[in-house]
């Protein structure tokens, strides 16, 4: 069954075997290469989230651009909403951490490292185990997963975090992350960090003040 950590093991591990040909000295190392190395593995993600049971799109309604109101049930199934700014989160944290794993030099091999790992989440995301969780511990109370249209588009999210974190000055990257998160904890009592946490560490008094108690 496509549960708990099955699912992501399955993208690190064809992401891996995808590196480890990049390596090969009979492939030509070039930016369309990477490209298509990324599209594989979103594609693959596509995939086995089908699999899982995810929907394509939002089942209920038409496709939209933005769905700003985390307590409807089109909240993680159109192409963005308020959760589309912690992914754009994770690209830079991902930019930051695969620099200092790697060094500043392989942009390229970074951001397909970047792209796998946030696929992979995405993924795990998508389990049952996982949305359990979410609909017990956090604010999502209702979260019933992700559509396969949105998990494309926070993987983009993604890839445009880390992008402006390669581009941008430092100190702007930085002074944008916590705006975002000021800016989520403000509206809609949700943002990167107090997800992790209550994923991680359940605090009840934090659930109080998000469910407005």
């Amino acid at each position: 069954m496509l549960d708990g950590p099955i699912p992501p093991a399955i993208i690190l591990l064809a992401s891996l075997a995808l590196l480890a040909l990049r390596r090969s000295p009979r492939i030509r190392r070039s930016r369309v290469a990477d490209a298509g190395i990324a599209v594989a593995i979103v594609a693959l993600t596509v995939a086995l989230e089908l699999a899982m049971g995810r929907t394509a799109t939002y089942r209920h309604g038409p496709v939209r651009v933005w769905a700003g109101d985390i307590n409807s049930d089109q909240n993680s199934q159109q192409i963005s909403d308020p959760y589309t700014f912690t992914h754009v989160v994770h690209g830079v944290a991902f930019y930051g951490l695969t620099r200092m794993a790697l060094g500043p030099e392989a942009v390229l091999l970074r951001g397909v490292i970047s792209i796998a790992v946030e696929s992979a989440w995405e993924t795990y995301e998508n389990t049952e185990q996982v949305i359990s969780r979410y609909r017990s511990e956090t604010l999502a109370l209702g979260y019933y997963g992700d559509s396969v249209l949105n998990s494309v588009f926070d993987i983009i999210a993604c890839g445009v975090g880390f992008v402006l974190a390669w581009k941008l000055p430092t100190r702007v990257t930085v002074a944008g992350v916590a705006l975002i998160e000021i800016v989520l904890a403000l509206t809609i009592r949700d943002n990167l960090t107090l997800n992790i946490l209550m994923l991680l560490h359940p605090v009840a008094a934090i659930k109080r003040w998000q469910l407005g108690a």
